[in-house]
């Protein structure tokens, strides 16, 4: 009975997104690492936000909000498609991460400067760790959602956010341009569904599926592909 009753908190502590240490089975570890990437790619991502806002002069509010937006944004979108309350409306420690990611951004603004590809590999790190974010928090659900959903969601993860981004700085979105960015998501989170489907452990699968995003945007940037361009002639 006792250990009936461990089980059912640690379901509840995880369900208003905190961590859980009284159940070490391997779902709460599962569970436990999906946090660990999402926490990881806040991070990641919101620096790349507020990277572009100190480049276009934004006050430090201005920029806190453009770090935030990138790294809740695709999250965002996801939870409300799925009929459940955003992740960060239930734990406070992503606007703290922001905030972090915004003093980090202060102190080496100059080092940051000088690294001319800062932006983009932050921008990858962040869009390969929350497109997993995306696939796994979707496939857990009780709904049971089909493989193209999960993909669709792990997409919406990655991308959106830095839609968002780019909008609130008066860019054209990275998505729209050349530059292969939702291929990336696309790729990754077909990865992840292949690695579910044939029995790889979770935890591995969310550790591939995070790298073959990383690759193929690497891949992309090195050698120049990109999609063709729609022209009006």
């Amino acid at each position: 009975m006792f250990e009936s009753k461990d089980t059912q908190r640690c379901q509840i502590v995880y369900e208003n997104n905190y961590f859980c240490y009284l159940n070490l089975n391997t779902e709460s570890m599962e569970l436990r690492f999906v946090d660990f990437l999402e926490f990881i790619g806040t991070f990641a991502f919101a620096i790349s936000g507020i990277r572009l806002a100190s480049a276009k002069n934004f006050d430090w509010f201005g920029a806190y909000v453009v770090g935030l937006a990138t790294a809740v944004g695709g999250g965002t979108i996801r939870d409300l498609l799925l009929g459940v309350t955003p992740f960060w409306m239930l734990n406070s420690s992503y606007l703290v991460f922001t905030a972090i990611s915004f003093l980090f951004v202060v102190i080496f603004r100059k080092a940051l400067v000088r690294l001319d590809n800062a932006f983009f590999y932050f921008d990858t790190i962040g869009l390969g760790l929350f497109v997993v974010v995306g696939c796994s928090k979707t496939l857990q659900l009780d709904a049971h959602y089909a493989y193209w959903v999960v993909i669709t969601m792990g997409m919406l993860t990655g991308a959106a956010g830095g839609v968002i981004r780019d909008l609130l700085i008066n860019e054209v979105p990275l998505i729209f341009r050349k530059e292969i960015y939702a291929l990336a998501c696309l790729f990754g989170g077909v990865v992840f569904c292949i690695c579910d489907a044939t029995g790889v452990d979770s935890v591995v699968a969310q550790i591939i599926s995070a790298i073959s995003v990383v690759i193929i945007r690497l891949l992309a940037v090195k050698y120049h592909l990109c999609l063709p361009v729609l022209k009006s002639e």
